[in-house]
């Protein structure tokens, strides 16, 4: 009876939704969605990490429904995959024109033009003034794997340093930089040789891991987020990217900026590192280049491309129709874009901030540009609160929000980059409900 008092009482202070608002006709998963979640269960992995039953039918920018007719507003963008939202009409357009003269030429044996394209727009993104050269790839993993093998090549050194709470794929390779949950990890060992320290600790750096466990001369690559995504989107502190930098010139190691989850645009600026004025030896991506197609890249200084034909390849890395598709994702994002993600980013920045203000167990938001997160957090002191994060963002998915938690205890918004004020609004309406419900 008290539970139920308090729902009531949430309830009759719940925020007003504006008209750009998500719609539930049915209390989700509906009927069609738990036939279709009753038949994956037959025959699909349990390892797949679904946080919540949304099942897409179609979706329309910041918009998607699902097969019980209910509409939701999608701040998850398909984990920072759909740049543009859902089913942008340019985008649909050239993956038609494109799939209407040949779906498939392995760009590793052959040639075509639209590759070339795409790899010359991209490249010329890249921080950096010297030439550049690209390894495509399928996605953020395969690119950290690109890089992980080129740094070995290059530097004759075994080792590689990443940073604790990092996320930088899942296969061994890549799984050897992750630090982010105990589950990505076990059973798996062993695994490559790399030494972790605490992000944005450089006294740790030099006292510990060069002092004592892993000899910078050892060591061919340093790996690092700008931004750590699945660690919490933890913001790289003041001189931190600086230090890496610095200390990576100073020993002959290869600074290795993961922009997977951050790059092309969601941070303000084409690469978060920009931020800060770094420029890498190596910088991966993916999510966001393909313009919701499988589509990542491994972008190095062309003079540490020097390894031998067949030293690495793939299939279907750099496959024309998610060339095309990412090519028009980066004209329509030069077309002024990035001003809205900066202006966005800071309307959704005050929005939050106002949550945080009204509900105590909601921290401030950190990110930059249309990549923030709140922290979910229990007491005075701050302690993160991942039971109650995960209460919170199924009560948004039942109002029509779809969320994602990220780190211990927080909760990533991940708006298209072409995001409007009123979608803004409307999704922080329904999160500030779904807080007060939790």
């Amino acid at each position: 009876m008290a539970l139920r008092m308090r729902q009531r009482a949430a309830e009759a202070q719940e925020t007003p939704v504006p008209d750009f608002a998500p719609k539930i006709k049915v209390p989700p998963p509906g009927p069609k969605a738990r036939r279709v979640i009753e038949r994956d269960r037959k025959v699909i992995t349990s390892a797949y990490t679904r946080g919540y039953p949304f099942v897409i039918e179609r979706g329309e920018g910041a918009y998607a429904w699902d097969v019980d007719g209910n509409k939701f507003l999608d701040f998850t963008s398909g984990v920072a995959v759909n740049a543009l939202g859902h089913a942008h009409p340019e985008i649909v357009k050239v993956v038609r024109e494109q799939s209407a003269k040949f779906l498939h030429m392995a760009g590793t044996d052959f040639y075509y033009e639209i590759m070339v394209d795409f790899a010359e727009r991209l490249c010329s993104l890249v921080p950096g003034k010297s030439k550049k050269h690209c390894f495509l790839t399928n996605s953020g993993t395969e690119s950290n794997e690109a890089a992980i093998k080129l740094a070995r090549y290059v530097t004759r050194r075994p080792k590689m340093i990443a940073f604790y709470n990092c996320f930088h794929g899942r296969s061994m390779g890549s799984l050897s930089l992750t630090a982010s949950k105990p589950q990505q990890r076990r059973h798996f060992a062993p695994l490559l040789d790399v030494a972790h320290a605490p992000y944005g600790d450089l006294k740790f750096l030099d006292k510990y891991l060069f002092g004592k466990i892993a000899p910078p001369e050892d060591v061919a690559a340093l790996f690092v987020e700008p931004i750590q995504g699945e660690g919490g989107y933890a913001v790289a502190p003041d001189g931190f990217l600086q230090g890496l930098r610095e200390r990576c010139d100073k020993h002959g190691i290869l600074l290795v900026v993961d922009e997977v989850q951050t790059g092309l645009g969601r941070s303000g600026h084409w690469w978060a590192c920009e931020h800060w004025g770094i420029v890498p030896d190596i910088l991966t991506c993916a999510k966001p280049v393909g313009g919701g197609l499988p589509l990542g890249a491994m972008i190095a200084r062309a003079d540490l491309m020097s390894w031998p034909t067949g030293a690495h390849a793939n299939t279907f890395g750099g496959n024309p129709i998610a060339c095309a598709a990412g090519l028009r994702t980066i004209e329509i994002l030069s077309d002024g874009l990035l001003e809205n993600v900066r202006t966005m980013g800071e309307h959704l920045a005050r929005r939050l901030a106002e949550v945080s203000a009204r509900q105590s167990q909601i921290g401030p938001p950190h990110g930059l540009g249309l990549l923030q997160a709140v922290d979910i957090i229990r007491g005075s002191n701050g302690e993160l609160d991942g039971e109650r994060r995960n209460r919170i963002v199924d009560a948004a998915f039942d109002r029509g929000l779809l969320l994602l938690g990220c780190g211990e205890g927080s909760i990533r918004f991940l708006p298209p980059l072409n995001a409007r004020k009123g979608e803004i609004d409307a999704a922080v309406a329904v999160f500030d409900n779904a807080a007060r419900s939790a």
